[in-house]
């Protein structure tokens, strides 16, 4: 189902191939983790362990959107369904776990490795289904998650939130991740046509459905917003951002800064990456505009917590 070219492709970028049309891969902070030196944003947050956390994708190269900060080849994108006769999730997860432990061994030989952590790594109790690619186009995310849930792992689900019929019949379902993140990057629906350049018809409209489906969620919700300099933070847009995030009623937002990174680099450059400073003043911006209080922040990865109460930031075991 992925392309020879893609399958390669991926491969370059050190990716491991799970199935049909997934990947998983090994987050940076996953490394540092091992080597007891550092961790991420979402282990200071939300309490996972970026030493057990999976990035996996179950619908690598397929996407509404043609994003323009997005750091995958979307060049390459085959499309905006995954084709028919997809894999199951036990398949995915088996697989994906796999390929994630081999891409960790060439950390065993590592003087520096936390032997201990290794080991736990192996075993990953959380699973960011974010990597690249759309994760709610693959039609069986209710069975993956609960199958993750029965296994006692956490899930974190990335959405650009243009199929909000699948975030109802999750709801309905009963099976939400432990987290929902919608991705909002673009405050009107002229900068959003620009910067999405999706397929879907009345994308500004579906995504803004997906807005006022969120705030009836039963799980934990978090908008993203990712800010580019000079395109999409621009104090003038504050208000419109604020409307937005009122009508989702997030339980908190994650102001980042985007980094040049992969394929981004070819359409935004270094100097559209905004410094710590930058983040955190547009981020008090936000906080002001929605009512929310400022709860944390990681410097290094830029990136600012909002919400509106510090103690319901550490997740509580599935």
């Amino acid at each position: 189902m992925l392309s020879k070219k893609n399958k390669e492709l991926l491969k370059k970028q050190h990716y491991s191939i799970a199935g049909k049309h997934s990947a998983v891969q090994i987050c940076r902070w996953t490394k540092k983790s091992l080597v007891d030196e550092g961790f991420c944003y979402k282990q200071k947050f939300y309490g996972i362990k970026s030493h057990r956390c999976a990035e996996i994708s179950p619908s690598a190269v397929w996407c509404q959107n043609k994003c323009l900060h997005c750091w995958r080849s979307i060049e390459n994108t085959q499309g905006d369904e995954i084709p028919k006769n997809v894999d199951t999730p036990d398949k995915i997860i088996k697989e994906c776990v796999m390929g994630r432990n081999k891409l960790l061994s060439g950390f065993g030989g590592n003087e520096k490795l936390n032997k201990k952590k290794f080991k736990e790594a192996q075993d990953p109790d959380q699973f960011a289904i974010s990597l690249i690619g759309e994760p709610t186009l693959y039609p069986y995310l209710c069975e993956m998650i609960n199958m993750l849930r029965k296994e006692k792992k956490t899930s974190f689900v990335v959405t650009n939130g243009l199929n909000p019929h699948v975030l109802s019949k999750m709801q309905k379902n009963k099976c939400l991740p432990t987290q929902l993140y919608i991705s909002l990057n673009t405050p009107n629906k002229k900068l959003y046509d620009k910067w999405h350049r999706s397929s879907k018809k009345d994308a500004w409209k579906v995504f803004n459905e997906s807005l006022d489906l969120m705030r009836k969620l039963k799980t934990r919700t978090v908008i993203r917003m990712t800010l580019v300099k000079d395109l999409n933070m621009n104090e003038d847009m504050v208000e419109d951002y604020a409307s937005l995030i009122k009508k989702a009623d997030p339980m908190f937002v994650e102001v980042k800064g985007y980094m040049s990174v992969g394929y981004a680099r070819k359409r935004l450059g270094y100097e559209k990456m905004p410094n710590w400073n930058e983040v955190q003043r547009y981020a008090k911006l936000i906080a002001k505009a929605i009512g929310y209080k400022i709860l944390d922040g990681h410097e290094h990865s830029r990136v600012v917590l909002l919400g509106k109460n510090k103690k319901d930031m550490k997740i509580k075991k599935v």
